[in-house]
């Protein structure tokens, strides 16, 4: 299969009633004036951006603002999955007092997924909700993290603990900002897109088999088409459970193992999309240990992953901080972990396990020595 070739622009809905938003995906949309019409009018805007993006995009962005915000104020932080705390979003909240921001005030979430989410996390709790737009410039970012209104911070005994649902008024998601992106952060990019074909669309994930080498290659028409799918399947499932009652959850396939990866290293030391593409191998290794899954499924999905440059063994961590680790996760409930687990290609489900089955599952994919 080959990708087909991209309209200059493409735009996904997220149907949510009265906040409904459209994802817009294409090249040139920072540089575009359509991009930023009808948007929220207020006096002013706030620009978050990281110390990375700021001096690669932070006056493009300003630029297109300008004839839309009387003032534009900003906020660099510094980069990286550590910062997503207390004293980033802090700092966030202490500008928009500082400048006296009032309740119309529109924030702009200009980065990756850290930055999305203090940003957004910020404008639902100032003054108990202001607008926001999301503009990525990662990979990771624009399939997932902007989407769908999941905003926080994480905590040291948790990731993405403390945080709130909080749609944005807008999604830009300019491919051209991944030609500056360093290969590590596409590839973890890639993890998020590859969830989607197991969970919901096994088409979808013979297409990534057969153009996984054009999208590590950023190819645009190959790029275009993996974000817009991608899109489409989440603003799917987002329509139909926004808060995480029951379907939303299958968007976290891997996320488990995953975000205990991240917690037990600590934060940065495997990017996000690296912990989930070594969780997607540990669950789909539980997939096929509960007899829902072939054998060959695991190798399937081992082989993709590493294709994409991602990890397929865990780090060596005691089983027991495995398993406490795993125990702070949103979706376990009365103290039982719980997994999103493939049912069937194409389909996916919440089990819990015995602990003892999944020290199994990590034990089989667990390198020698910490990564």
């Amino acid at each position: 299969m080959t990708a087909p070739a991209p309209d200059p622009s493409s735009t996904v809905a997220i149907e949510l009633g009265d906040r409904r938003y459209d994802i817009l995906i294409g090249s040139g949309l920072i540089d575009a004036s359509s991009s930023w019409s009808g948007l929220p009018r207020s006096s002013t805007a706030l620009i978050v951006t990281n110390d990375v993006v700021a001096p690669l995009y932070l006056e493009r962005l300003k630029r297109q603002l300008e004839s839309h915000y009387a003032r534009i104020e900003t906020v660099v932080l510094p980069d990286g999955e550590q910062h997503k705390d207390w004293a980033s979003l802090d700092m966030v909240i202490d500008h928009l007092l500082a400048v006296a921001a009032d309740r119309k005030t529109v924030l702009f979430a200009l980065g990756g997924g850290v930055i999305g989410d203090i940003t957004g996390f910020a404008a639902a709790i100032y003054m108990r909700g202001v607008p926001f737009v999301q503009v990525p410039t990662t990979l990771l970012a624009q399939v997932d993290s902007s989407v769908g209104g999941k905003t926080a911070i994480n905590h040291p005994r948790g990731k993405n603990m403390v945080g709130a649902f909080y749609q944005p008024a807008r999604v830009i998601a300019d491919l051209d900002t991944l030609d500056s992106l360093p290969e590590r952060e596409l590839s973890a990019g890639l993890a998020e897109i590859i969830k989607y074909g197991p969970i919901a669309d096994v088409p979808f994930l013979a297409w990534i088999e057969d153009n996984l080498d054009a999208i590590l290659a950023r190819d645009k028409s190959a790029l275009a088409y993996a974000v817009k799918r991608s899109c489409e399947i989440k603003a799917w499932v987002v329509g139909q459970d926004e808060r995480e009652a029951g379907l939303r959850a299958i968007l976290n396939f891997g996320h488990t193992f995953g975000h205990a990866i991240e917690t037990g290293l600590g934060y940065g030391a495997w990017l996000h999309g690296e912990g989930v593409g070594c969780g997607m191998v540990l669950a789909a290794e539980l997939s096929a240990r509960l007899g829902l899954m072939p054998a060959s499924f695991v190798d399937r999905m081992a082989r993709l992953i590493e294709r994409a440059r991602l990890p397929v063994k865990a780090p060596a961590m005691p089983i027991d901080r495995w398993l406490d680790l795993m125990r702070v996760d949103k979706k376990n409930e009365g103290g039982e972990i719980r997994f999103v687990v493939i049912e069937g290609l194409g389909k996916a489900g919440m089990r819990g396990a015995p602990d003892a089955l999944v020290a199994e599952v990590i034990a089989v994919h667990t390198e020698a020595e910490s990564r």
